[in-house]
């Protein structure tokens, strides 16, 4: 594509020919997608933040001051964004490491205690089974695990409480 060529389909999407923009991507995705492959190295990934890249291109292509080719323009965009991308991952990363040392991780019961818990918690009605789970199980509040499942609070209890009982009964068996 010429200078000129990139200047009039420039022009004509900054008045908002969709088809000017278009020709612009036909024309460009494949090196803005080669060059973000090879700094991220996941295609998959490249390829949304290069499909990123060009809907921000669209949005903020008032700001393209044309001192260099719009392929050079895009790939610029899409650096900004992978390498925030790449950040924030990092970020994540750093944050859920310090969060698992933080966390008291208590032993794991044999397997056997395990199934024989899960086969009590599934023999439990869907509302009960949910209650036992979320009070029992992650450490919701009554009223917390009421508003997570739409139950009256009194229920929610009654729940917890049978449902503790019949699991209970049902260790103490070996049912």
């Amino acid at each position: 594509m010429t200078n000129d060529d990139e200047t009039r389909l420039i022009a004509a999407a900054r008045r908002g020919e969709s088809r000017a923009f278009a020709a612009l991507v036909d024309r460009t995705q494949q090196k803005v997608r080669g060059f973000l492959r090879r700094y991220i190295g996941d295609w998959g990934d490249a390829d949304d933040l290069s499909q990123e890249a060009f809907v921000v291109a669209w949005s903020r292509l008032d700001r393209f001051e044309g001192r260099s080719s719009f392929a050079s323009w895009v790939c610029g965009v899409g650096y900004r964004l992978a390498r925030d991308a790449r950040r924030t991952r990092d970020r994540a990363m750093v944050r859920d490491a310090e969060w698992l040392e933080a966390s008291e991780v208590p032993d794991a019961a044999p397997i056997e205690d395990r199934m024989a818990l899960a086969k009590a918690m599934a023999a439990l009605p869907d509302d009960q089974r949910a209650a036992v789970a979320l009070c029992l199980g992650e450490g919701f509040s009554h009223s917390e695990a009421a508003t997570v499942l739409g139950l009256p609070l009194g229920t929610v209890k009654s729940h917890v409480t049978r449902g503790r009982e019949r699991v209970l009964r049902a260790l103490e068996t070996g049912e």
